[in-house]
């Protein structure tokens, strides 16, 4: 008689199943694919085999779910459904007014910039660079991997690819957008697209982009309403240091808020069906079916 257990995405599923096998045969316990357990007959061996999966072939794994998830981010806008276009026409609404805020707006937070302290500004700009970002979230992602904790991999696999993907697309934006900064002394409308000077790099605000696409998928893992808003408010104070300091119009702060919730979002639903394990995962209903097969029978219990 053959017993297998396993784990399958998104539910762990308990499988008993008769087969033709005989007293010569193996009787084989097996939880998930880096955990085994068989024990044989009288005739056979006894055999204990945990963590199957070498870190090397965890790491390749996941490196292709990194690539997989910009990927899946950057495709979706050609299977969005009414929902989805709504959604867009909800931030292009934002954006637009915001727009018309600009110049009373970067006014009042250039003058508010004078009394914000050294050490705030400094961590909105330190925590928004790509190469702070990165450490951070390869830090995590590292952690997870070396002490084999799926739910952490995934965490950092999620920080890892939304922070490539907004960082890639920020790029694109700003030079192809080329808005010109506050801080050049030119007006909110003045635009020359692919500009190689910084000061025609405004729109998206990409330390905003990076620094709240950290904070919206951090605050993801939690449950606690009141984790998830005082993460949401470290997260949104790169993109107030950058408004301070005359570097960003209000809209550029607002599109990249909106850009990587979207990409949090994204990536986070493809990762359901490429991990077990998930933070803040939600219980799930019992599902029984019948699994039947030309050599075996089996009851398969989903819970």
């Amino acid at each position: 008689m053959l017993l297998k257990l396993f784990n399958r995405v998104p539910s762990l599923t308990i499988c008993f199943i008769l087969s033709c096998s005989s007293i010569f045969g193996q009787e084989k316990l097996q939880i998930g694919s880096e955990t085994t357990l068989s024990c044989s007959s009288i005739f056979g061996q006894e055999k204990l085999q945990i963590g199957s999966e070498t870190t090397w072939e965890l790491f390749k794994y996941d490196t292709a779910r990194i690539f997989g998830g910009m990927g899946y981010v950057y495709g979706r806008p050609l299977y969005w459904e009414k929902e989805d276009w709504f959604a867009l026409g909800g931030v292009t609404l934002a954006t637009g007014l915001s727009y018309l805020l600009d110049d009373a707006s970067s006014e009042l937070f250039v003058n508010q910039g004078k009394y914000v302290p050294t050490a705030i500004m400094d961590y909105g700009f330190n925590v928004g660079s790509p190469q702070n970002n990165y450490m951070i979230t390869g830090g995590v992602y590292l952690t997870g991997l070396f002490i084999k904790s799926e739910k952490l991999r995934r965490t950092g696999v999620l920080l890892v690819s939304s922070a490539s993907a907004v960082g890639l697309l920020q790029q694109l934006l700003k030079s192809a957008v080329g808005r010109a900064r506050p801080i050049s002394g030119m007006s909110k409308d003045t635009f020359r697209p692919f500009n190689s000077n910084r000061e025609f790099h405004s729109f998206p605000s990409g330390h905003t982009m990076l620094a709240f696409t950290n904070a919206y998928a951090i605050a993801k893992q939690f449950k606690n309403k009141w984790i998830k808003t005082g993460l949401y408010g470290v997260g949104l104070v790169p993109g107030l240091s950058r408004l301070w300091d005359g570097e960003h119009w209000l809209s550029d702060v607002v599109m990249g808020i909106a850009v990587s919730i979207f990409t949090v979002e994204a990536i986070d639903k493809y990762l359901d069906n490429e991990y077990d394990k998930k933070y803040n995962m939600e219980d799930k209903k019992i599902d029984w079916r019948l699994n039947l097969t030309p050599s075996q029978v089996g009851l398969v219990i989903d819970f």
